[in-house]
């Protein structure tokens, strides 16, 4: 008689629980989620005038006594549901700023608005992707470096290979300026703007204080490894007035005003890395490719439609940084576990230079061993101003909201007294799988309404 596996048995006991069925529902609140956190506690309702009891809920009455909850983790790999749900607010948030909605003024798509992509500036000759035949790096008579290794590639690369990406020599490469140009990518971006407001004040001849009492720039940004691993930011740039979405800007500031200053504000970005006796120091700027667009509402006129960027950010950013190979997404407690990475020499190579500067002293406040994972990226994924728009924490309210108008408790007149306590989180072996089955399932009901949806536009 065949033994039954450990998900078998586990799947027996789900199934022969009482709490099966309510267990199931929860589940399915969550949206199958893959890491759901276990919390026990209860809230208590009443009315606010006569102290009278509405409700009560206590989860001694629930399945193991306790509450699953989403995760809420944007990664993908980690969480494909919550990482649908997550790009689902990001879409919002970044179409907000750019067509309205979300307490964002609808005027705010008759502003100048721009797409921009500044990379990173080169740390090294690497593999490249090449289209129509091209070679990678002709070069007649190129010759070796010091170490011995071709200066040129006459390969033809598509972007399946592995070599993309990779130096063409891992010595002559510079992995120490690689991984504090990431660390300082903040202050990369900060330095952007500040000379944005500094190049436009100069072009319409007005002062820098006169010129930030009149106009305020919003963005939203997106960082996005590139096939070297190293990053690259993507980023909605908008001009408003001073006081934000709610404040149009002055007459002159039009988009081909701030198109005319984007190149020149990232080219000035000149930052200096603290002197170093193991390191000396080290310049800081943007990479001379830069793309700037100007965006186009509905899809009218020329440039990039707002859904279109709006829709590229949110999928973008339930990526992690296992999806691009350019790193994990955990942190790393030790060497072993740099050398046992699924990853690239090339990435593997950064991760050590990584932990190996985490260890000077001067270089301390970076906390780079912390941030090996990332390659010394410490940003988030997705930043946005202020001002831009909505935020993910009000979405999440909004949605909150709903879920307790469709429960016939969103009675301001109320008083709510609740009492949680985090006890776990995650699945047993059976338990993941039937997840794993809701999670599919209610994705393959999206894409039949959305399918049905589409068909009815059509008719």
């Amino acid at each position: 008689m065949r033994q039954l596996s450990e998900v078998d048995q586990d799947l027996i006991r789900l199934v022969q629980d009482p709490g099966f069925s309510r267990w199931l529902d929860q589940i399915t609140a969550t949206g199958g989620c893959a890491h759901p956190i276990h919390l026990t506690g209860s809230t208590t309702t009443r009315d606010a005038l006569t102290g009278e009891l509405l409700h009560h809920y206590d989860t001694r009455n629930e399945p193991g006594e306790r509450l699953l909850i989403r995760c809420r983790n944007r990664r993908a790999t980690v969480c494909a549901p919550c990482s649908r749900l997550h790009a689902g607010d990001t879409f919002h948030l970044v179409r907000a700023g750019l067509l309205g909605g979300k307490t964002v003024p609808a005027d705010v798509r008759e502003r100048p608005r721009l797409f921009l992509t500044l990379t990173a500036p080169s740390f090294g000759p690497v593999h490249r992707t090449t289209t129509d035949g091209q070679r990678c790096r002709p070069r007649r008579d190129a010759g070796q470096c010091e170490h011995g290794r071709p200066l040129g590639c006459p390969a033809v690369h598509d972007g399946t290979e592995r070599l993309v990406g990779q130096p063409l020599c891992p010595d002559c490469y510079d992995y120490a300026a690689h991984i504090l140009w990431h660390a300082h990518a903040g202050r990369l971006w900060k330095a952007f703007t500040d000379n944005l407001y500094n190049h436009l004040a100069a072009r319409v001849g007005h002062t820098r204080t006169g010129l930030r009492r009149s106009l305020r720039i919003s963005y939203a940004k997106v960082a996005e490894y590139q096939k070297r691993a190293a990053v690259h930011v993507h980023a909605v740039v908008r001009l408003d007035g001073v006081h934000g979405s709610d404040d149009p800007p002055p007459a002159w500031a039009t988009a081909d005003v701030l198109l005319a200053v984007v190149r020149t504000a990232a080219a000035a970005v000149h930052l200096h890395t603290p002197y170093s006796v193991a390191l000396g120091e080290h310049e800081l700027r943007w990479g001379t490719e830069l793309d700037a667009r100007p965006l186009r509402a509905f899809g009218d006129g020329e440039g990039l439609a707002d859904d279109a960027v709006a829709a590229y950010v949110a999928k973008y950013v339930t990526k992690g940084a296992t999806d691009t190979g350019a790193g994990l997404d955990h942190q790393i407690a030790n060497l072993d576990e740099i050398e046992a990475a699924p990853v690239s020499a090339h990435v593997r190579t950064l991760m050590r230079a990584c932990w190996r500067l985490g260890g000077l002293l001067e270089l301390e406040p970076l906390r780079l061993r912390a941030w090996a994972h990332t390659l010394g990226y410490r940003g988030h994924i997705l930043t946005k101003s202020r001002a831009y728009s909505t935020t993910y924490a009000a979405l999440r309210t909004e949605r909150a909201d709903h879920q307790r108008d469709r429960t016939q408790l969103a009675d301001p007149d109320v008083i709510r007294d609740a009492h949680w306590r985090y006890v776990g989180s995650g699945h047993t072996p059976g338990a993941a799988l039937i997840a794993t089955g809701i999670a599919e399932d209610l994705e393959r009901n999206r894409e039949i309404a959305r399918e049905h949806r589409g068909g009815e536009s059509t008719s």
